[in-house]
């Protein structure tokens, strides 16, 4: 059985293919489209992923998983529909938009707990370009995927500051001891242009 390191770029391809193809028919009709019995068996293995959706404006919708809690090929299912449809931060999409839009998923490995004595350790801890965060104080968390630092061009510091503003917390979160950081690292395909050919992204 594969795992999220052994992803070939076909491997890659398959996984966006699949994403817009499960968004259009649930956009069609409601319902999910079953999956081919080697696509469920080729990704059958658990793993953390997160679908994105962007157009000309920038991001237009991103949801997904965290943990290694469900198998790859039922996880794409539940993010690419979450992503298209249940993303709280824009209007569902249309199926006529789904030509302006480029599809782009990411497949995690599992999070870690960085462990340090002193918490401006993490700086050196995480790597842009490498990592991804989740953040955690109290009953709040939030996640930034590896891609997005190397975006917005952001360095290590930067990047712990937005991860706890991104869990609704002050920026300056990511100093006190009872915050709790985890790191993860993506692999991430992504269509170059909307319905166009699937490149992996190296960050």
């Amino acid at each position: 059985m594969k795992n999220c390191n052994e992803l070939s770029n076909e491997d890659g391809e398959i996984l966006v293919k699949t994403a817009r193809k499960i968004v259009t028919e649930y956009l069609k009709s409601r319902s999910k489209i079953n999956l081919e019995q080697k696509f469920e068996s080729d990704f059958s293995f658990n793993s953390g992923i997160f679908v994105t959706l962007n157009n000309s404006m920038g991001l237009r919708g991103c949801v997904g998983f965290a943990l290694p809690d469900k198998k790859l090929s039922n996880a794409l299912a539940d993010a690419s529909i979450s992503a298209a449809t249940e993303d709280p931060r824009f209007p569902p999409v249309k199926i006529e938009e789904l030509d302006q839009i480029t599809f782009q998923v990411t497949v995690l490995t599992p999070p870690e707990k960085i462990h340090v004595l002193d918490p401006i350790e993490y700086v050196s801890n995480i790597k842009v370009g490498r990592d991804g965060l989740i953040v955690k104080h109290g009953s709040q968390s939030g996640l930034l995927l590896p891609q997005v630092p190397v975006e917005c061009g952001w360095n290590e510091e930067d990047f712990l500051s937005h991860a706890c503003e991104k869990a609704g917390l002050p920026r300056e979160c990511w100093k006190e001891k009872e915050t709790i950081i985890q790191k993860f690292e993506g692999i991430v395909f992504k269509e170059e242009a909307p319905n166009g050919k699937v490149v992996r992204e190296y960050l």
